[in-house]
């Protein structure tokens, strides 16, 4: 078959096509001329692939009728409808879910990171266990505080919030199994215990905590979701209650993959703060009072939306459209 003629042949029909596909509004007349030719394409396309099937207009063609089939079959969803859906419903719920669960996880959190700077604050012992004296001194007067300046802002941030992001990604990923999540939650209370330690043996606590507390009131916090919402997923394989365990476990998932997906802009948001506020010449108290308006902000949304979503309702799960067919169980 010669493909130049029978595109000149073809190629008004395709056009017409391609017209009504991309048109905003059809009428009666418009829409029945719009299948006809739809179907027409759709035979002309299945010769072309016969002879040509990596040819560009097969794939020109092939766009056009998914295009064209749209039109008449409906789209699944709007994007900005399924976008504002989910900072507006999803993610709220499913932040509201785990509130007091984050909250524990936070106190678990104070309690491991306190008793290690008590310990190693208090007991000199403890303290020459840690490191030598030459190396607490290097860390206090120059390590720490020189790892929130020694590189630009920018890229700092950027690889502040790729850490953090990755960390929490595994503690939901992994929460399944259990010990991840306790293992996660403990090797950070021990690291700022221990450092929180080192700077009250040196009787520099204010420093410490001028520098940790601006950005760190978010970023922990984003850290105490994620253990959460691993814990859930951890729960719901032990205690599915009136679901199949198979069931529990994915609609779980699926709605905390949902918190994972937020927390990867709360923590681009502390991420900025870590690398633009935390090293700034502001006052030690406006770097704080940064720190707290973002966390206080984050509570305001899951406490208010995210309480109003509930109680609609939602749980962060994904729609019945999306999530599939489920078991009825008693």
């Amino acid at each position: 078959m010669d493909m130049d003629a029978f595109s000149a042949v073809n190629g008004d029909t395709w056009s017409r096509l391609h017209k009504l596909a991309f048109k905003r509004r059809l009428s009666g007349a418009e829409a029945d001329e719009l299948l006809r030719l739809y179907q027409l394409t759709s035979s002309h396309l299945s010769l072309i692939r016969s002879i040509a099937p990596e040819s560009g207009l097969s794939a020109s063609l092939s766009a056009t009728l998914a295009q064209s089939r749209t039109r008449f079959t409906g789209a699944r969803s709007n994007f900005t409808a399924d976008l504002a859906r989910f900072f507006v419903v999803a993610l709220p719920a499913a932040l509201y879910r785990l509130r007091w669960l984050t909250v524990a996880c936070g106190a678990a959190f104070i309690l491991i990171g306190g008793a290690y700077a008590l310990w190693i604050g208090t007991s000199p012992d403890a303290l020459r266990a840690v490191a030598s004296e030459a190396a607490v001194r290097q860390y206090v007067e120059e390590d720490f505080v020189g790892y929130y300046s020694e590189n630009p802002a920018a890229s700092f941030a950027g690889a502040v919030w790729t850490n953090n992001a990755w960390i929490s990604a595994q503690a939901v990923a992994l929460g399944i199994t259990g010990f991840w999540v306790p293992m996660i939650l403990f090797s950070n209370a021990q690291g700022v215990g221990i450092a929180a330690g080192i700077f009250a043996a040196s009787g520099k606590t204010d420093v410490f905590y001028s520098y940790i507390l601006p950005h760190g009131l978010m970023e922990l916090t984003a850290v105490f979701i994620a253990c959460a919402a691993g814990l859930r997923i951890f729960w719901a394989m032990v205690a599915p209650g009136p679901r199949t365990r198979g069931r529990a476990i994915a609609e779980e998932g699926r709605s905390l993959i949902t918190v994972a997906l937020g927390l990867v802009l709360v923590l681009f948001v502390s991420g900025l703060v870590e690398g633009f506020v935390t090293p700034s010449p502001l006052p030690v108290w406006a770097k704080i009072a940064i720190g707290s308006a973002v966390l206080a902000a984050y509570w305001l949304y899951v406490l208010a939306w995210g309480r109003r979503a509930y109680l609609a309702g939602a749980r962060g799960d994904l729609g019945s459209e999306d999530a599939g067919y489920s078991e009825i169980a008693a």
